[in-house]
C-alpha cells in the first residue's frame, strides 16, 4: 500500500527541512513524496532539491493558493493513500505512516485520522496544547466537532468519488471536505487515539481575528453548500471545544 504525502510551501526555507526530515525518517517504506511550491523567491526549492532523498515530484510554479496547490497535489498522488503535511509541521515519531498503513488494512476504512500537538515556532519540541479529535460519529459536525485536518489521511478513490478541495472556500476547504466526505456521503473511518503530527502555531487561519471569524462563517456556509441543517448556535458550538481544550 503506497502513501502518498503532499506539502505545500511557499517561501518556506526556515521550516521545510523539518518536515522533509520527519518523511525521510519514517519506518513505513512505500512512501511518495510531493511537493507543491508555488514559485518561492527564498531558497525553498533548493534546499527540497538538496535534501530530495524521498521526494518523488517536485513542482514550483504561480499557483492560486494553498487549496489549489493541494489539489495540484491530490492529482499527481499514485498512491492508494493521501496525507496532507504542511511545510511547517512534522510527525510526532518515525513509525506514524506504519501506523496509518495499518489501520487502513486492519480496519478496512475509507479514512484514518488522530491527533495533533500545537509546538511552538521557534521552539518546536515545546508542546502548547493538544488537539485531541475523538471518534466521530454521525451529526458531530453540527454539534461543533471535526477532525484535526494536518492528521487526516483518506483514500485516494475517496477523492476520485468525491471531489477534491471547493475552492470557494479560502479559509475552510480542508472543513468542507470533511465534512462532505464524513457527514454527507459516511465514508468508514478509524479514530488514533494518538498524536500523529506537531503543528507550529501561526497558520494562516490563526494570524488575525478577521481570519477566525471568515474561517468561521465559511464553517457555517459548508452545511448550506452540502445540504445539511445546521443550528444557528452552531458558531458556539465550535468554540466550546476548542476552548475546553485549550483550558486543559
Amino acid at each position: 500500500m503506497k502513501i502518498s504525502i503532499i506539502t505545500v510551501t511557499f517561501n518556506s526555507a526556515r521550516t521545510i527541512s523539518d518536515c522533509i526530515s520527519s518523511v525521510n525518517s519514517q519506518t513505513y517504506e512505500n512512501i511518495e513524496h510531493i511537493i507543491i511550491d508555488g514559485a518561492s523567491v527564498d531558497n525553498t526549492v533548493d534546499i527540497i532539491r538538496f535534501m530530495e532523498n524521498r521526494v518523488s515530484k517536485i513542482v514550483s510554479e504561480p499557483d492560486e493558493g494553498i487549496y489549489y496547490a493541494m489539489n495540484k497535489g491530490i492529482a499527481e498522488a499514485t498512491g492508494q493513500i493521501v496525507g496532507i503535511l504542511n511545510s511547517d509541521d512534522f510527525y510526532v515519531k518515525k513509525t506514524v505512516l506504519s501506523e496509518i498503513a495499518s489501520c487502513f488494512q486492519n480496519n478496512d476504512v475509507d479514512c484514518v485520522f488522530g491527533n495533533i500537538n500545537y509546538v511552538k515556532s521557534q521552539k518546536p519540541e515545546k508542546i502548547i496544547r493538544r488537539w485531541q479529535s475523538g471518534c466521530y460519529k454521525r451529526g458531530s459536525f453540527q454539534r461543533g466537532w471535526h477532525p484535526a485536518h494536518p492528521a487526516f489521511f483518506t483514500k485516494k478513490s475517496v477523492y476520485d468519488r468525491y471531489g477534491i478541495f471547493n475552492l470557494n472556500f479560502k479559509l475552510a476547504a480542508d472543513f468542507e471536505l470533511m465534512l462532505r466526505i464524513l457527514e454527507k456521503y459516511g465514508i468508514s473511518n478509524f479514530y488514533i487515539e494518538d498524536s500523529l503530527i506537531n503543528m507550529r502555531l501561526g497558520g494562516a487561519t490563526s494570524r488575525s481575528l478577521i481570519n477566525i471569524i471568515k474561517q468561521n462563517i465559511e464553517c457555517y456556509k459548508a452545511f448550506r453548500v452540502n445540504s445539511i441543517d445546521v443550528s444557528p448556535l452552531y458558531f458556539l458550538y465550535r468554540l466550546l471545544p476548542k476552548l475546553k481544550q485549550f483550558i486543559k
